[in-house]
């Protein structure tokens, strides 16, 4: 049976160091770990709990190995925090799930993935890096814009105070962005229309959307933006319907077309937006998706469209172990692969 190590951040372990709870929002819990650790072995394989980079940096130093890593880190600083694990495996030969260290850099930086993006045709909203308040000086974008820290996720830094009507307002929100999370801040046209999660399985030519989820919000939601709060208390302020109109394809097909230009692999999101006459623009691309079986949009995402959550990380496991060659023809025996690995059937 394969060994299949867990590399992950628990929220609680950061909370008690001192660190506060916005900053450990994209931290997982101790029934997230436990969820995957669960579906993990009901799909053929032996999971072994690892924990964060520290963690995991000491036992590689230690000699120790795993056929592969199911890996949900996110990092806790710096522009490149969510490679820092798949880079540390690539340094010592140990395959992974999902994207690889230099795709984790580059979709982190909202700004760097649009730019690539653009210039692949893939529509998005004009955009702006803000790395000092001068920068504002030369802003050239039709008012209402939408800002945000460039690098966060979980809606971190998204609140009412984003979206700014006018120079005197954005330079407000831009000089607090700025202060509190110390990294530029993107600053984008603002995109009035609805508002799409797509969840997309595979790499390349063979990955697949396997679902549109219209996000939309509750009387009791922060009005008008799919920020941090709202997202913190999805079960009460947020409405999720899965969508199959001609719009949610059109959404679809963008995030497939942004998906294969950034070379994303696995498993994940593509955030999108609607502009004024319809559109769907993409906003930003998540390859480290949460995978709480009911807090996480993408297995509530799964669910809408069929999936079950044991099956969902049943073919995210496989799509890894295929890359990694250690998947077997079902029906033969687990044997050694030319490589010296174990393998496992590739059934679901």
């Amino acid at each position: 049976m394969l060994r299949v190590g867990m590399t992950y951040d628990l929220r609680e372990d950061y909370l008690a160091a001192g660190y506060g709870e916005e900053e450990t929002a994209e931290f997982d819990s101790p029934a997230t770990i436990a969820a995957i650790e669960q579906a993990l072995a009901a799909n053929g394989v032996a999971p072994v709990r690892i924990g964060n980079i520290r963690a995991l940096a000491q036992r590689l130093a230690a000699g120790e190995r795993w056929d592969f890593v199911f890996n949900i880190c996110e990092g806790l600083s710096g522009a490149g925090r969510e490679a820092q694990v798949p880079a540390l495996l690539e340094a010592y030969g140990v395959p992974c799930s999902f994207s690889d260290s230099l795709v984790m850099a580059l979709s982190l930086h909202k700004g760097l993935t649009k730019n690539v993006l653009r210039d692949k045709g893939v529509p998005t909203a004009p955009f702006a890096v803000i790395e000092t308040m001068a920068d504002l000086d030369a802003l050239n974008l039709p008012f209402p814009v939408f800002a945000k820290p460039v690098a966060e996720g979980t809606g971190k830094g998204v609140s009412p105070a984003s979206r700014a009507a006018g120079p005197a307002a954005l330079r407000k929100t831009c000089r607090s962005l700025l202060a509190k999370f110390h990294q530029p801040v993107l600053v984008e046209a603002y995109l009035p229309g609805r508002e799409f999660t797509v969840g997309v399985l595979g790499s390349g030519r063979s990955a697949e959307a396997i679902g549109v989820l219209e996000v939309t919000l509750s009387d009791r939601a922060e009005a008008g933006i799919y920020g941090y709060v709202n997202k913190e208390e999805c079960e009460s302020r947020v409405i999720y319907r899965l969508a199959t109109d001609e719009t949610a394809s059109k959404a679809a097909a963008v995030a497939l077309a942004a998906w294969r230009a950034l070379g994303c692999r696995d498993a994940g999101r593509v955030d999108l937006r609607c502009d004024s006459v319809g559109e769907p623009q993409f906003m930003e691309v998540n390859p480290l998706a949460g995978l709480h079986p009911t807090h996480s949009d993408l297995p509530i995402l799964a669910a809408a469209a069929g999936i079950p959550y044991e099956r969902l990380m049943g073919r995210i496991l496989r799509l890894g172990l295929q890359r990694a060659g250690l998947l077997r023809k079902p029906g033969a025996q687990e044997a050694q692969g030319q490589d010296g690995t174990r393998q496992i059937a590739a059934a679901e």
